[in-house]
């Protein structure tokens, strides 16, 4: 009952409400007025949330050419631009666990390996109308994945849900994805082998750092050679005149002895032979250096241990959870290892399956409490996610962290705060204008901009 009331709140939040006229700014609209692009765009509103605990009372954010060019209580409107007004301005939210943007067919891959792309299989025409009501609820940015379930799922990459084309991709190379135990293989596997693959993971990881180590010394010998034929050969160089002479005279004794004169062999030094690349070890060295976030499926207190265990001789390694519903257990060597958990604020119905150990909505609010840097997604239509949140904050977890998870926090663990996240100068323009405070009832989307485009209104009628 409680996830039917879930859809269906869900579905209330795309709805048009009484007395509101909803707009959908589409490509098609975007290409046909180019000129209305190239204006300014102001929010002014009675508040900017530049970040989580920092506020502008009576502000203006400035956004030109897709970027935010100016924030703050006195910044002055530029003649022809377009201004919107409401109560809050704020950093679009991220959904960092998602099924919007990939093909159906891709997402349940199972032949995906670690150097799988999922920019290969983005489907944004597929999925547009899903990407609309995410947009409609402010969930602006999205982790798109291939191959959620199988051992490696790939690289995944940040997508923005309310644009198309070049605009549509924000960071291709975001993470990496693993699943382990009950998200790999299904509850009914027997839990020692839950715990293998964990194992397994951590066996690979360690193929991958030992493959770059391989790269390391063959590249160190490589220069070490360079370094011996060009010292060689400046020597030939310097004694040129010198072996001419002796070579003449060599030839010459040989004619005197009628002999035939034999070039002395010059034998040079073998080079380095370069290891066998291999394009999945590339991508898990990219992972054990910390160059890439290693996100990964894990549900079960055993198979988080067994994780933690194996992937504890890696100091590089950026890795977060995705789903943790055993997560308590482990609590405190995940808030040790900073390692976030992305929880699953849902309601969760007995005719959904077995119930997940630790499955509850209080789950947010008990890590948090221990220390765990928690993110909040939906595993699903992102639409939901601000419902899904508020239902966090409902059975205690603190507002402020929520709308923390949700913009910056995720912005951090995906590698792309420079860019989004935060209401600061320079950033990229992916902005929600609202009615009121974020994650409430009041707080309903009355604009939200992407790429610096207006790509939702609503307007009072």
């Amino acid at each position: 009952m409680l996830a039917c009331a879930l859809a269906l709140s869900g579905a209330a939040l795309a709805a048009d409400p009484v007395g509101v006229t909803v707009t959908a700014v589409s490509l098609q609209d975007q290409q046909e007025a180019p000129a209305a692009e190239e204006a300014p765009l102001a929010l002014r509103a009675k508040r900017v949330l530049v970040a989580p605990g920092k506020v502008i009372e009576d502000g203006v954010v400035l956004v030109k050419r897709g970027r935010i060019v100016a924030v703050g209580a006195d910044v002055a409107v530029p003649e022809g631009a377009r201004v919107l007004e409401g109560e809050v301005v704020c950093a679009g939210f991220i959904d960092p666990w998602s099924d919007l943007g990939v093909d159906a067919a891709s997402m349940g891959d199972g032949r995906t390996d670690a150097a799988t792309r999922v920019t290969d299989a983005l489907d944004p025409w597929g999925s547009a109308y899903a990407r609309r009501e995410a947009v409609a609820a402010g969930v602006l940015l999205t982790r798109a994945q291939a191959g959620t379930s199988t051992e490696l799922g790939g690289i995944g990459a940040v997508v923005r849900n309310g644009a198309e084309g070049d605009d549509l991709v924000l960071l291709a190379d975001a993470n990496v994805a693993a699943a382990v135990g009950l998200a790999a293989r299904g509850r009914a596997k027997d839990p020692f082998d839950r715990i293998g693959e964990a194992d397994k993971l951590a066996s690979k990881l360690a193929g991958g750092r030992d493959y770059r180590a391989d790269w390391t010394e063959y590249e160190t010998k490589l220069a070490e050679w360079e370094a011996a034929i060009a010292a060689k050969e400046k020597d030939l160089d310097k004694d040129f005149k010198k072996a001419q002479k002796a070579r003449d005279k060599d030839i010459e004794d040989a004619k005197k002895k009628g002999e035939e004169h034999k070039e002395k062999e010059y034998k040079e030094d073998k080079r380095p032979r370069a290891p066998k690349y291999d394009e999945e070890k590339e991508v898990l060295a990219r992972v054990v250096a910390g160059e890439l976030p290693l996100v990964v499926r894990c549900e079960g207190s055993a198979e988080l241990r067994a994780l933690l265990a194996g992937t504890a001789e890696f100091p590089r390694l950026r890795m977060w959870i995705v789903g943790g519903t055993g997560a308590e257990l482990v609590a405190q060597d995940l808030a040790t290892r900073h390692i976030a958990v992305v929880v699953q604020p849902t309601p969760f119905s007995e005719l959904d399956g077995e119930r997940p150990e630790g499955h509850d909505l209080g789950l947010a609010a008990r890590l948090a409490a221990r220390g765990v840097d928690v993110l909040l997604g939906s595993g699903g239509p992102s639409r939901d996610l601000p419902l899904m949140a508020a239902l966090a904050v409902g059975h205690g977890f603190d507002a402020q962290v929520a709308f923390h998870a949700l913009t910056v926090g995720a912005a951090r663990a995906l590698d792309v705060a420079g860019e989004v996240g935060t209401v600061e100068v320079g950033k990229r323009a992916e902005l929600l204008l609202l009615d009121g405070d974020p994650l409430t009832s009041a707080g309903r989307v009355r604009a939200a901009i992407s790429a610096g485009r207006v790509v939702h209104e609503t307007t009072s009628r």
